[in-house]
């Protein structure tokens, strides 16, 4: 990868905070709990999933996109894919290059079929990662720094492979307790300065290492389990985050973050929340030394 970013490209991302210009997302149009696949999932099996509350709250937080100057894609969804609004695990973009993900489970295989046709048609280059399984929900970016989740989505060899084929980054494996999802859901870098972590699902070491590059907010047992951790960033300290997480989005609040709430609660219930929700494919950064 030797790409650099340039103002024509359509395609460019170096951190997960830089100033987001391009997202894909889909809308929850079948969303269901078909088979349980995480912990939250199995809190709201019997509950299940009210579409209609769904789909008007994807609408709003679609709509807060645009309004912040964002360029919203949405892929075409299918029956079959009940897990589909959940973009950010189908692949990532790292430089211009979009990553294209192997999915984990058999209700979500088949997913990134939608993604590869959209870029096929787009005309857009991509990098299939089929030989390895991997998430894009367990992928960070930090710059020269890749972060990658070790779960029951994502392998170590996984890990090797992007090193191997990302010889200027420094990837960095984190193996965090199987029972969470994605490490989004424990995880995130929202600033150069700053990250959001769930401590309990982390080893100590791991732990230690975090503190020593950012400082961190540690987000409680009740605000994790609302996918407190699970925040987007669109740039200049804007985070989308849901308004039940009350003291994660005062400590943003207090650090100088612009705190956005849309209520996303009926599409958390499937174990994800505005992270996992959008796929981002142009960030703009100041840094053109980033590659």
């Amino acid at each position: 990868m030797t790409e650099s970013p340039n103002t024509n490209s359509k395609t460019f991302c170096a951190s997960e905070y830089d100033v987001l210009k391009r997202v894909i997302l889909c809308q929850p149009q079948y969303m269901t709990i078909r088979e349980v696949i995480n912990e939250t999932q199995k809190y709201f099996i019997n509950e299940g999933i009210h579409i209609e509350r769904a789909l008007e709250q994807h609408g709003e937080f679609v709509k807060t996109l645009k309004k912040h100057g964002v360029e919203v894609i949405l892929l075409p969804y299918h029956k079959k894919y009940p897990e589909q609004v959940f973009t950010r695990d189908i692949g990532f973009t790292l430089g211009q290059t979009i990553f294209v993900a192997k999915m984990a489970t058999d209700v979500r295989s088949g997913e990134e079929n939608v993604l590869k046709q959209w870029l096929e048609d787009e005309e857009s280059p991509y990098y299939n990662l089929g030989a390895e399984r991997i998430e894009g929900g367990d992928v960070l970016i930090d710059r020269e720094t890749i972060f990658v989740g070790l779960s029951n989505r994502t392998d170590q060899k996984a890990a090797e492979h992007l090193q191997r084929l990302l010889n200027q980054f420094n990837v960095i494996p984190i193996p965090f307790k199987e029972k969470y999802l994605h490490l989004d859901c424990i995880f995130n870098v929202v600033s150069p300065e700053v990250a959001l972590v769930y401590p309990n699902a982390l080893t100590k070491k791991d732990i230690e290492f975090l503190a020593s590059r950012y400082e961190l907010i540690e987000v409680s047992e009740e605000e994790q389990f609302q996918l407190g951790t699970n925040v987007l960033s669109i740039g200049n300290k804007r985070i989308f985050s849901l308004p039940v997480n009350e003291k994660v989005n005062k400590q943003l609040y207090n650090r100088g973050f612009q705190v956005i709430e849309v209520d996303i609660t009926e599409i958390i219930k499937s174990g994800g929340s505005f992270r996992c929700c959008t796929l981002p494919v142009l960030r703009e950064t100041l840094n053109t030394n980033i590659q």
